[in-house]
């Protein structure tokens, strides 16, 4: 396992289209994604030791920034092949346990992934609703095991700012994670 951090924030960058297959049967698109104030993309995957440190914060947080008019959208983009617990069925039963409030899709091309520049898992992509890039940070302190309950939520205090203002905060840090399982 690579433990990888992302790079700093391209501020404008504009958000890259897609139609994946969600893990609720339909096929997703970034417009389909998109909520009133703007969108939180995450890459994430089901076996990565740094997103399980975080998903139940994944799912809280996503739930909360509803009430902001953020939605949330879930990429899987490592390929299954060596990593079984990452195939698309596990992705259906990671969903469903984890209670996920929003589309969890397989871009089993990897495309998706390299258009976007992601490169570990978790990596988070917190858009306006100009599809603009405003936020590429953590989602808390957590790295391999999960932060205190106290500690503070950046990705959720940037993307509510969004929401608020539609820019992000100037200071960011980078999200940490296990790197993407390119094929």
């Amino acid at each position: 396992m690579v433990s990888l951090e992302t790079p700093v924030c391209d501020f404008g960058t504009k958000a890259f289209d897609f139609t994946l297959p969600g893990v609720d049967g339909r096929t997703w698109s970034l417009q389909e994604c998109m909520g009133e104030k703007g969108l939180l993309i995450m890459f994430i995957c089901n076996h990565c030791p740094y997103v399980k440190a975080v998903q139940d914060r994944i799912v809280r947080d996503a739930l909360e920034l509803k009430q902001f008019g953020i939605e949330s959208v879930a990429i899987m983009s490592n390929d299954p092949t060596d990593y079984q617990d990452d195939s698309f069925e596990n992705m259906k039963l990671f969903s469903k346990r984890m209670n996920f409030s929003f589309p969890y899709l397989f871009d089993e091309s990897q495309d998706i992934a390299k258009q976007y520049g992601a490169v570990c898992t978790p990596d988070f992509f917190g858009y306006n609703t100009n599809f603009e890039l405003q936020y590429r940070g953590r989602l808390d302190a957590s790295r391999k095991e999960t932060a205190p309950p106290d500690t503070r939520r950046d990705l959720f205090e940037a993307m509510k700012l969004i929401a608020q203002t539609g820019h992000g905060p100037q200071d960011q840090i980078p999200s940490m994670g296990c790197s993407i399982k390119w094929k």
